[in-house]
């Protein structure tokens, strides 16, 4: 019997591993193109592939540059959509008097949780988020809600119902 020095097969690679190599530099540059920022395509497409590990069944790729485009997009809303929660956060934050203002540490957990609210109530019309946020965040009532928005006490209950069973079930 003869054995062979040196030479040891490499093992299969994951389908992940190998769609990241295939991939990854052009996804990056398509990124870069639409956001204009090389830093943030390189972060977003880690994201998209993270995505893809994470993903609860293995996808079925049969057009891989397809498929990471309709991540990556959605990787993309996330980020703008995270930038206006931090935006107006922010601009929310310069209203505040100075005395008021929160830690930095509290900053970022007020910031982190709007946006787990924000993914929660993510598909909810928008004058359902607007009720709820108006009851949680603001702390108004009922009635001080319906005259915010212009609409009936019966409807800033349902809303806060449709909202509330939302977030029951998202968890």
């Amino acid at each position: 019997m003869q054995i062979a020095l040196g030479v040891m097969p490499l093992p299969p690679t994951h389908p992940v591993e190998s769609l990241y190599q295939a991939h990854h530099s052009w996804l990056t540059g398509w990124l870069r193109r639409k956001l204009g920022c090389p830093h943030s395509a390189a972060d977003l497409a880690q994201d998209t592939f993270i995505r893809v590990l994470t993903a609860r069944e293995p996808p079925v790729i049969v057009e891989p540059r397809a498929f990471l485009t309709t991540l990556a997009k959605r990787v993309l809303c996330n980020h703008y959509r995270r930038q206006d929660v931090e935006r107006a956060y922010q601009e929310t934050l310069a209203q505040m008097p100075q005395v008021l203002a929160p830690s930095e540490e509290d900053k970022a957990i007020i910031l982190q949780t709007l946006m787990e609210l924000d993914q929660l109530l993510d598909g909810l019309p928008r004058p359902v988020k607007r009720a709820f946020l108006l009851a949680q965040v603001d702390g108004l009532t009922y009635p001080q809600i319906a005259a915010e928005l212009g609409i009936s006490v019966a409807t800033v209950k349902r809303h806060l119902n449709k909202a509330a069973l939302r977030c029951y079930f998202a968890l």
